[in-house]
């Protein structure tokens, strides 16, 4: 077991190098000066060189990245060009709307997909299994933003349930009007991420109830919900949960349309906003932090495998 850590924790200091380095280099590849853009357009060449030296903009770039490395491997994620505060300052200041938010949306995609997957395959060829089959596909090819506005006009322009936008009075941030306005964006995720986890569980699923530990137990007399759920899905659930952690690392980290529709002060949104602004600094750290929020999932995947299949050994 340790060894089998060590060899993943190897993996994953070579993977987020990797990542480092793609980042930084897509970064400097997108058109645009950012001293030039944050002095505007009435900035002096003087101005514009002045600001680039105070932030080492005109530095080689391979010295920008040796900097950039050092002071990640301190834990220092470079200090934002625009924001004027460290980009791990901005990144706290942003990251409680999108796990609450990426929370949400995995409970309901999971409440939804499980027992839609679970459904579709006991009841294999037959009317339930082809309205599963179709609302899947259905959600998995349906636009994020178009369902979002689609919910926004219903259920908040319409009937008045939910807020519109935004993530609550920043004078009076209660927990629960921060909740009411992370129901709608919650629905987006949940419902188009479900499609994935139907078709996976639907697919696990048929496999297990076609082995023969399945049909003895029902030989047995076993109750047929208590062989589905005791028997079949407990070891159905490995390829599943697979998917539930890697839907969780993607709306971590990809949920940056659906925030902006709603105006939810993420890690999204900003991120989107530093690459309008081209602010190096808080696009670099925001990304890496996405990326190693992606391999520490993966890795506890793996460990909780053994929870689920005790078969399983490292």
């Amino acid at each position: 077991m340790l060894r089998y850590l060590g060899t993943r924790l190897l993996g994953m200091a070579v993977v987020m190098l990797i990542v480092a380095t793609l980042v930084f280099l897509i970064t400097r590849l997108a058109p645009g000066d950012p001293a030039a853009m944050m002095l505007g357009e009435q900035a002096s060449a003087a101005d514009v060189a002045r600001l680039s030296a105070q932030y080492g903009l005109d530095r080689p770039l391979p010295e920008q990245f040796g900097r950039w490395l050092m002071e990640v491997a301190r834990g220092n994620l470079g200090h934002s060009i625009f924001l004027q505060i460290p980009v791990g300052e901005a990144l706290l200041a942003r990251v409680e709307p999108t796990l609450l938010l990426a929370l949400l949306g995995v409970t309901l995609a999971c409440a939804i997909g499980i027992p839609c997957g679970v459904l579709s395959a006991v009841w294999h060829g037959r009317l339930v299994d082809q309205a599963v089959t179709g609302v899947a596909m259905l959600g998995a090819s349906m636009p994020s933003f178009w369902f979002g506005m689609l919910l926004m006009q219903l259920f908040a322009v319409e009937l008045g349930w939910f807020p519109v936008a935004g993530y609550g009075n920043p004078e009076a941030p209660l927990f629960f009007e921060k909740l009411r306005h992370l129901v709608l964006p919650a629905v987006v995720l949940g419902v188009l991420n479900s499609s994935l986890i139907i078709r996976f569980t639907r697919a696990s699923m048929l496999d297990v109830l076609s082995d023969d530990y399945v049909r003895t137990a029902r030989a047995k007399g076993l109750p047929e919900v208590q062989t589905i759920v005791r028997h079949a899905l407990r070891n159905a659930l490995v390829p599943v949960v697979t998917v539930i952690g890697l839907t969780a690392a993607l709306m971590i980290g990809g949920a940056a349309v659906t925030e902006t529709v709603f105006g939810l002060p993420g890690i999204g949104s900003l991120v989107v906003s530093a690459v309008l602004r081209r602010d190096y600094p808080v696009i670099q750290g925001a990304l890496l932090v996405i990326a190693a929020t992606y391999v520490l999932i993966n890795l506890g995947i793996d460990l909780l495998y053994m929870a689920i299949d005790p078969r399983i050994r490292y």
